[in-house]
């Protein structure tokens, strides 16, 4: 399994080994299996937004509110970082910037073990937000300059379902016999995993430095209507995501089942990549991403509005999967739009803004309104969503002819 870089972009290899990529640019298996750990790791609220915020109101005994906002500030971080490092992707070298981003975030999470206060766990998580958005910005951007962007990220969404599975059929368990303090030390772990495997094997892959360091051109506008599309998703994916384990609690559905349902969620997320992957070339990526952020907003108003336990535990556990089905065809149009890879660098903050806003808004409206306002705020941003991506070119889209 190779992925060739393509020639305009991978002009340099900085390797100190050499091994992570041969003469032509082309991506070895070590390579490939490091970036999908690095998005794994970088991507980790997607999986854990449910269980995070759910042990910030029931172990750490914060409000909604509250809880919300340590989440929000992770991905606040990440935004912020997302925003700085993507536009230097091409000038800074990638294997360094991944491993310290990794390591920081790493560390970041050890401290919040080690602590107490609230203050001192927001700071920590806004540090590690920043630190992980650094890391997963050089991971996209690598991707995102593959000359098969849509099938790599693919096996990335894939990578993230098994992820999920594990994550999600262990960290509940592991919480309610260890305390709250082991979801930190679950993420402290992931992230020096990611930190170890980009140190030993990341393709560090630059331009030339003529070439870095020439005016690139502006994004084209659909590129930005894009990445706005995208952040509206992620912001009724987060909004929803972080409150999905405590609606089932608080409905009374169980404690066994509102797990089963999560590892259930994991075990959808092993398919929707894969299918998107099959589905390059045969389906419009136009379509998808305008019927996406619908079905989205249609499983949030059944998770919200159910009385009964099954149509809770079928919307949940096909959730996320609509996010990593609709991102992985948008993520391949964008980088066909944007050949340098700047775009989808960027999708950390495409991600991570609307997912910032999210938990915050989430417990806000639950707050004060309950559960059932957030199926109207879903309904609200959908309508930007749709509109944003309608605009991304259909010319640019042959799906496949420029994969």
């Amino acid at each position: 399994m190779e992925t060739d870089l393509s020639a305009a972009h991978a002009a340099h290899v900085d390797s100190p080994t050499g091994t992570d990529a041969d003469a032509a640019g082309r991506l070895r298996v070590s390579a490939i299996v490091v970036l999908m750990i690095a998005h794994c790791a970088g991507m980790v609220d997607l999986v854990a937004l449910p269980v995070w915020v759910g042990t910030l109101i029931g172990a750490y005994r914060l409000d909604a509110q509250q809880a919300g906002l340590l989440a929000t500030l992770f991905l606040a971080g990440a935004v912020v970082s997302s925003l700085f490092f993507s536009p230097r992707l091409n000038r800074l070298p990638a294997r360094a910037m991944a491993t310290l981003g990794f390591g920081t975030a790493t560390l970041a999470f050890v401290g919040i073990v080690a602590i107490d206060g609230y203050a001192a766990m927001a700071v920590l998580h806004a540090v590690a937000g920043i630190a992980s958005g650094c890391g997963l910005s050089f991971t996209h951007g690598t991707i995102g300059r593959s000359r098969r962007p849509h099938r790599l990220f693919a096996i990335a969404g894939l990578a993230l379902g098994v992820f999920a599975i594990a994550f999600l059929g262990a960290t509940p368990a592991l919480i309610a016999q260890h305390g709250g303090a082991t979801l930190f030390r679950v993420f402290a772990g992931v992230m020096g995993v990611a930190t170890v495997a980009c140190a030993l094997a990341f393709p560090s892959l630059r331009t030339q430095r003529s070439a870095a360091t020439a005016a690139e051109p502006r994004f084209e506008r659909a590129v930005w209507f894009g990445m706005v599309g995208v952040g509206c998703m992620a912001l009724t994916q987060s909004m929803m995501f972080s409150f999905v384990q405590r609606i089932g609690l608080d409905h009374g559905f169980g404690f066994g089942a509102v797990t089963a349902t999560l590892i259930a969620l994991g075990l959808v997320d092993l398919f929707p990549a894969p299918v998107a992957a099959l589905l390059e070339g045969r389906i419009a990526g136009r379509r998808v991403v305008q019927a996406g952020p619908i079905v989205q907003a249609v499983l949030v108003l059944v998770i919200t509005q159910s009385a009964t336990f099954a149509p809770y535990a079928v919307a949940t556990s096909v959730f996320a999967a609509v996010m990593i089905f609709t991102h992985t065809f948008a993520f391949g149009m964008l980088a066909r739009i944007d050949r340098t890879g700047r775009a989808v660098a960027a999708t950390p903050a495409m991600l991570m803004t609307g997912a910032a806003i999210g938990p915050l808004l989430g417990g806000t409206l639950v707050k004060h309104s309950g559960y059932g306002s957030l199926g109207v705020a879903a309904v609200v941003i959908t309508v930007a969503a749709v509109f944003c991506l309608s605009r991304l070119e259909g010319r640019r889209d042959s799906q496949g002819a420029r994969a």
